[in-house]
């Protein structure tokens, strides 16, 4: 009678299975999905090469090189910045010392969920399916520069919010 009564009280519960992938499951707040490469406002990206992530990633699946930035061709403020930026996300564990390490915030760990691949050389993200897409062509890297605007390569740092 009790498993009656429990089959019965379960008719009228609202269903906690989704219709995947037509309907997608919002993540929680602190989820930590995708690695995220972000932008300034002005096209420039975040990241300067000085792969403070790479030495935090216990997993040791980050891989970063750095070149020289110039006035006429200038892809972040600062003197450097990552020409090679690469993520294997067979390696990742998601613990986020990265996002910890990075001094511009510029790396972070998004909410897409959605990994799958079919071989192993596609599971390395490269720098240019992490960055942010940027909202008019005129703001894609690399930028021609004044002499002297761009010195600075991280910027005040404000207290960390979440």
């Amino acid at each position: 009678m009790r498993g009656l009564w429990v089959t019965f009280k379960s008719m009228f519960e609202k269903p906690v299975t989704i219709q995947y992938p037509e309907e997608k499951r919002e993540v929680r707040k602190r989820f930590r999905g995708r690695h995220e490469l972000h932008r300034y406002e002005n096209g420039l990206e975040k990241c300067i090469g000085c792969s403070l992530c790479a030495a935090a990633c216990p997993a040791d699946a980050i891989f970063v090189e750095a070149s020289e930035n110039t006035d006429e061709k200038r892809f972040s403020p600062g003197e450097r910045y990552a020409s090679t930026y690469e993520i294997n996300m067979l390696r990742c564990i998601y613990c986020g010392y990265c996002e910890d390490a990075c001094p511009t915030e510029a790396i972070t760990l998004g909410d897409n969920y959605e990994l799958s691949y079919y071989d192993r050389r596609s599971a390395i993200y490269t720098k240019d399916m992490l960055l942010d897409p940027v909202p008019a062509t005129a703001m894609l890297t690399p930028q021609k520069t004044e002499t002297g605007v761009f010195t600075r390569s991280v910027p005040e740092m404000e207290n960390p919010k979440d």
